[in-house]
Parts: C-alpha cells; sequence; structure tokens
C-alpha cells in the first residue's frame, strides 16, 4: 500500500470529504479493517485566503512546497492538493519535491473522456474559471473547455463558494443559481458534461439537479487516489 500525503484545509469541509471517502473505499475493497494510509497537513485557510485576496500567489506558493516537503520527508509516496484552486502552484509545488503530485484536472479529465464527454463547462472559484492553469490543463487533456462569460455571475458564483459553501451553509437559492448558471451553458454553449471545479460545489449541485452528466473534481480525484493507494495503477 502507497502512502497519500494530503494538503488540506482548503477549505476544511473538502478535505473531510478526502479522509473519509479514501478510507471507505479503501475499506470496502480491500476489506476487513483496512484503511488508508495517509499523512494529512491541513492549513489554515484564513492565512492562505488573505494572501490569496493579497495576489500574493508567491508566498503560497513556497509555503504549499515546503508542507509537500515535509510530507515527502515524512514517508509521502505522492502528494495531493485537496483543492482545485491550488493546482494554480501544482506546478512549483512539483519542481520542489522527488515524489509525484496528483493532479486533479488530470484525473476528472480522465472521467470525462472515459464517457465520450469533450465538450465541458467548467465552474469553481474565480481564480478557476478566469485564469488558465486549470482550462489549459483540461485542453491539455483533449476538452473543450467553456466557463459563463458574464462577470457578474462570476463573481457570484465565487462568493457562494468562500462564504456559504466553504463554512458549510447550503441554500436553495444559491442551488438554483448554479442549475441557471449550467442551462445557460447547455443552451449557448452546447455543453456535454459539466465540471465541478471546485472541491465544495458538490456539497450543493447534485447529478439530479441537471440533465447532463456532473463530473465531480473531488470525487475524480479521490477515485485516482484509491487506485494509487491499492497500487492498482503505478505511480
Amino acid at each position: 500500500m502507497k502512502t497519500i500525503g494530503i494538503i488540506g484545509g482548503m477549505s476544511y469541509e473538502s478535505s473531510i470529504h478526502y479522509y473519509e471517502r479514501i478510507n471507505d473505499q479503501v475499506n470496502a475493497e480491500a476489506g476487513n479493517l483496512t484503511c488508508a494510509k495517509m499523512i494529512i497537513y491541513n492549513v489554515n485557510f484564513e492565512e492562505i485566503r488573505k494572501l490569496m485576496l493579497n495576489n500574493e500567489w508567491n508566498e503560497i506558493g513556497v509555503e504549499l512546497a515546503n508542507i509537500a516537503i515535509k510530507l515527502e520527508n515524512a514517508g509521502a509516496d505522492c502528494i495531493v492538493i485537496a483543492t482545485n484552486t491550488m493546482h494554480k502552484l501544482a506546478d512549483y509545488v512539483q519542481s520542489k519535491i522527488n515524489i509525484p503530485l496528483i493532479h486533479i484536472a488530470d484525473c476528472v479529465a480522465e472521467k470525462c473522456k472515459k464517457t465520450g464527454i469533450f465538450n465541458v463547462g467548467l465552474l469553481g472559484t474565480k481564480y478557476t474559471m478566469v485564469e488558465d492553469f486549470f482550462k489549459d490543463r483540461l485542453k491539455y487533456n483533449g476538452l473543450i473547455v467553456n466557463t459563463p462569460e458574464n462577470s457578474q455571475e462570476i463573481d457570484e458564483i465565487d462568493r457562494i463558494i468562500f462564504d456559504e459553501l466553504c463554512k458549510g451553509k447550503i441554500k436553495d437559492v444559491s442551488k438554483k443559481y448554479y442549475i441557471n448558471v449550467i442551462n445557460e451553458m447547455i443552451e449557448h454553449k452546447g455543453i456535454d458534461g459539466i465540471i465541478l471545479g471546485c472541491t465544495e460545489i458538490e456539497m450543493l449541485i447534485k447529478s439530479k439537479d441537471v440533465q447532463i452528466p456532473i463530473f465531480d473534481t473531488t470525487q475524480s480525484h479521490i477515485d485516482s487516489i484509491v487506485d494509487i493507494c491499492l497500487e492498482k495503477i503505478s505511480l
């Protein structure tokens, strides 16, 4: 069994899903009292969020890389960043360690392709929707990527993530807002699937809420992590 090094806490709500589901899935496959070998470093997201708002990404990169080094030194066989947005720094973190970083965009793209869906919509934080670091990784994997074009929609999607979902708040009005945005992309962009590109969005949007397949980055990431943990796929 491989040992997974997880950088968590961004937010702790999503990190709970990682810890619980990885263990559940490993146990379901291996049986008895088997659980995953994990080393988790939980950051204080308040400090990270302040750096994000001040556009101090270099400082965040150094912090995450130092954590990854600690996890490697503690015996981790690979590194997982348990959030989408921080994959903005994935290449930098990877450059500072000697073990692989399991990129969340690669995992969800593989799920899409296996289902035969290539024209997708992407929802996430403002960073994920507006900047290229996540979209380009999906495109590199062969997907056509669409995001909301209305800046007000992007701002509201982002606000709901940080002001509500990261705090564990689930509101019907926010669910309806997300569903409307997805339906607009279906109508105007012709998307065949929607990627929930933030680890908290799955708390709000379920497969029954929309007419097209949903690809949850969190679950896609977790599925790959479980396969690595159980050595079903090699690093």
